[in-house]
């Protein structure tokens, strides 16, 4: 079968990786880069690490507002899908770059595979969100990360094209772990104590497009008294600006690989977040998550004790995360060996 696997962003690269290999011995796939994510640390890097080919196809589309970047991203899809007639469109989560490449085929009349289907966050403000409903009432073929999702897409009608299959990125941790202990120097190189430090994400719109939010976000985290290490989004980077005066226990560092990443994830003492696929991998490395948002798709790390949701506006939040524990304990909610399960569904479709 001939495949377009659409990406764009690095949470979609890291879900590539597992599938892209999977694929490989029994299927045509041509890895088509929208270029929403075009820095060399979220992109290039990511690709690198994760010992993904170079995309087969890149529409260099860079950045613009919603409706630019989706409309420029499906101009050129549509060119590349006409051309080439993939016999499937795999699209991964939930951004610009989903929504552009399950818009296209659907008018093309090219089943989709949706992975990481299902998600709700019940907020209509993100435009996440937006994306995901779209995607999913889109697609043939819907890949559900958890046995919530399933539950949420057979309640919109969509059960009968579903199908659970576990998270994927556990199988990216899996494979890339050890090697990332081994190889990244990003402890020594930041100075850095195994558990004496936080790691620290933001980059959803209503967390950092308004400088108040922001501001009160990075003022909050500076009363702390604990370290804090902050990779810096480029979208967060321009709205932090070069006037801002930050705390000195956070330590601000360019976009991280991935391998860098999920060794300060390993080693942090807990993560802060407002990042859907970080709160994953918390969950997954076992490290407390505390999310910076009044809500998340991924109930069942709140409901298990491991994942705290902390209004962003909430004037208490040192206070809140110190006072954090979670249980001893852990059930798996995101599958093993997710790229073969994915693998045995579309051999079968």
């Amino acid at each position: 079968m001939k495949i377009f696997s659409v990406v764009g962003a690095r949470p979609q690269f890291i879900k590539l990786a597992p599938l892209s290999a999977a694929l490989a011995n029994s299927h045509k796939e041509y890895i088509v880069h929208t270029g929403q994510h075009y820095d060399y640390e979220m992109s290039e890097k990511i690709f690198l690490d994760l010992g993904i080919r170079k995309p087969d196809i890149h529409l260099e589309v860079g950045s613009g507002s919603q409706a630019f970047q989706t409309g420029n991203m499906m101009v050129k899809l549509e060119q590349e899908m006409s051309k080439q007639v993939p016999d499937s469109v795999i699209v991964f989560g939930d951004t610009n770059s989903t929504l552009a490449g399950a818009l296209v085929a659907a008018k093309l009349n090219i089943p989709i595979i949706h992975i990481e289907a299902g998600l709700r966050s019940y907020n209509k403000h993100m435009p996440e969100e937006i994306n995901r409903i779209a995607t999913d009432h889109l697609s043939k073929h819907l890949f559900a990360p958890t046995l919530t999702a399933m539950e949420i897409l057979q309640r919109e009608g969509l059960e009968s094209n579903s199908y659970f299959t576990g998270d994927i990125m556990v199988d990216t941790i899996k494979a890339n772990l050890e090697i990332a202990l081994s190889k990244s120097k990003i402890i020594s190189e930041l100075k850095l104590k195994e558990g004496e430090y936080n790691l620290l994400t933001l980059h959803r719109n209503y967390n950092v497009d308004d400088p108040k939010v922001l501001r009160h976000l990075l003022n909050q985290l500076g009363k702390l008294g604990e370290l804090i290490v902050f990779p810096v989004h480029p979208r967060t980077k321009n709205n932090i600006g070069n006037d801002y005066s930050i705390s000195g226990n956070i330590i601000l560092t360019s976009p991280l690989g991935y391998l860098d990443f999920i060794a300060l994830e390993y080693f942090s003492k807990r993560i802060i977040t407002d990042s859907g696929g970080v709160q994953k991998e918390a969950y997954i490395l076992k490290k407390p998550c505390i999310t910076l948002r009044s809500e998340t798709e991924w109930v069942e790390t709140v409901r298990e004790g491991w994942n705290l949701l902390v209004e962003p506006s909430d004037n208490q939040i040192p206070q809140k995360i110190q006072n954090f524990k979670v249980p001893g304990k852990q059930i798996n909610i995101f599958g093993v060996n997710v790229a073969n399960s994915m693998l045995d569904i579309i051999n079968r479709l």
